[in-house]
């Protein structure tokens, strides 16, 4: 199922999008302010981001930069009663891929997340053999090799599938449930224990003795990628 986080401090606006938005199909998260919004994106990856542009704590505005900042390229929709040349400017400068003015009508909303969402779609489906990298790991999907320290590591195509999907989402919680959604076809149907045992796998070959771990458990809910760093 297709989710977005819907972010903005107009209680009743919000709550009656919201309900627009899970009528279409749509699985929504929402925030009030722009600090909640952050963690939220942190901790749970969308496919889309509708955001106000005059937030509590954070705006919009400085959220999406902010998330561009961190290569994070999920489609963000400002909503927004700034209606001038340049306030569109500075909105589709900060990282925005649209941008609608309150008020609004809701079929011109539901038309523009539905734009987004078939671009976010193509984008994806016409990105031929991609490579990714994150931090010191580097994946070429189309030949089924990462590489890491200097060293090829050769992948099955579900350990490519898994590693790209981590890599798609770096830093974020994914939970069980999210990625064998991505990773699985319906069809496959894999056990509880057939992701656990994937990892497994994934693991001995990405993060050879002395490397710095990359999937990181969140026991109960899902993994982490990347290479965490503490803050003091």
């Amino acid at each position: 199922m297709t989710r977005i986080l819907l972010v903005d401090d107009e209680v009743e606006l919000t709550h009656s999008l919201s309900r627009v938005l899970e009528r279409e199909g749509y699985e929504v998260d929402i925030a009030y302010d722009g600090a909640a919004a952050g963690e939220l994106i942190e901790h749970q990856a969308y496919e889309l981001l509708i955001l106000d542009w005059m937030l509590p704590q954070q705006s919009g505005l400085e959220l999406c930069q902010e998330l561009r900042q961190h290569k994070i390229a999920t489609p963000v929709l400002f909503l927004t009663a700034k209606d001038t040349i340049d306030d569109r400017v500075a909105g589709l400068d900060a990282g925005a891929d649209d941008y609608l003015v309150k008020p609004f009508e809701l079929r011109e909303l539901l038309a523009r997340v539905r734009a987004l969402l078939r671009r976010e779609v193509s984008r994806s489906e016409t990105v031929s053999a991609p490579r990714l990298q994150v931090d010191d790991l580097e994946l070429d999907c189309e030949n089924q090799l990462a590489y890491r320290q200097g060293r090829a590591i050769e992948l099955s195509e579900k350990e490519t599938q898994l590693l790209e999907y981590f890599m798609r989402h770096p830093g974020q919680l994914l939970t069980h449930r999210q990625i064998h959604a991505s990773v699985w076809s319906d069809s496959e149907k894999p056990s509880s224990n057939v992701l656990a045992a994937q990892i497994r796998l994934l693991r001995r070959k990405i993060e050879a003795s002395g490397e710095v771990p990359l999937i990181h458990t969140v026991y109960g809910k899902g993994y982490r990628f990347g290479i965490l760093v503490e803050i003091d």
